[in-house]
C-alpha cells in the first residue's frame, strides 16, 4: 500500500472506475502516471484518473476522447485544463480512516442477486449503471441498508482487498448518513477505508472517523 494516503485512495478509485467501465464492455489503461479509457466513460465516472502529481495534461488528454462530455479525475488538484475547454466540475477532499474497533451500527447487508442489484440500483439512483458482472468481480462488494419491509433504504460500494477497501456510492433514502457510513466501517471492521467526499466540509464521514488526506478535482468538457 502507498505510504500516501491519497495516492493509495486516488489508485483504488482509479480501479473502481475501471471495475465499472469494464462492466459495460470498456477497457481501461493503467501505468504509473493515470488510469484512463480510450471511449466515453458510463455517465458520472471520468475518462482518467491521474495517479501521481505533475502528469502532463496534453499527453493525459491524448489517451481519452478528450471532446464535450470527457471528465478528468485530477487526483492532486495541480492540473490546469481549461486551455483545453475544460471547466472544473467541482472540487472535494480524498478521506481515510485506519482500522478501529467496531461502531455499535449493524454491518450493511451484500446484495448477491441480479433482482438484489436492481433494487439497490434503483433506490440509489444510478439505474443500469450497475450491471450484474459487478457481482461476480471478488474485488466489489455492494451493500445495503434494507428497512422491515425489505425495501432499500442506504448503501455503499467496497472495492479493494487485503485489508484495504475502496468507499463510493454512498447513499441514503431515509437514514442519517452517519449510519450508513459506521455500516460500513462495522462490515469491514479490520479494514483501512478509503473514497473522497465532495462536501468541503465533510460531515459526516468526519463524524464517522475519516480524516481528509488533500484535494482533488474534477473536471468536465462541456
Amino acid at each position: 500500500m502507498p505510504t500516501d494516503a491519497r495516492a493509495a485512495a486516488a489508485r483504488n478509485n482509479a480501479e473502481w472506475c475501471d471495475i465499472v467501465c469494464g462492466s459495460h464492455g470498456l477497457v481501461g489503461r493503467t501505468d504509473d502516471e493515470a488510469w484512463s479509457v480510450p471511449r466515453r466513460s458510463p455517465q458520472w465516472y471520468p475518462d482518467a484518473v491521474t495517479l501521481r502529481p505533475g502528469v502532463d495534461a496534453e499527453v493525459l488528454l491524448a489517451r481519452i476522447d478528450a471532446g464535450p462530455g470527457a471528465s478528468v479525475k485530477d487526483s492532486f488538484a495541480d492540473l490546469d485544463l481549461s486551455g483545453y475547454g475544460f471547466r472544473v466540475l467541482f472540487d472535494a477532499q480524498w478521506i481515510h480512516r485506519p482500522p478501529t474497533a467496531a461502531p455499535v451500527d449493524a454491518p450493511l447487508t451484500p446484495i448477491r442477486t441480479p433482482e438484489g442489484l436492481a433494487a439497490w440500483a434503483a433506490a440509489h439512483g444510478g439505474g443500469e449503471l450497475f450491471r450484474p458482472a459487478l457481482l461476480t468481480d471478488p474485488r466489489v462488494r455492494i451493500l445495503a441498508r434494507h428497512d422491515d419491509r425489505g425495501a432499500v433504504t442506504g448503501g455503499a460500494v467496497l472495492n479493494g482487498g487485503d485489508g484495504r477497501y475502496g468507499v463510493s456510492n454512498l447513499f441514503t433514502r431515509t437514514a442519517d448518513p452517519r449510519t450508513i457510513w459506521n455500516g460500513v466501517r462495522a462490515t469491514v471492521p479490520t479494514a483501512s477505508l478509503l473514497g473522497y467526499e465532495p462536501n468541503p466540509d465533510l460531515p459526516p464521514a468526519l463524524d464517522a472517523g475519516f480524516l481528509p488526506t488533500g484535494p482533488l478535482r474534477v473536471w468536465l468538457h462541456d
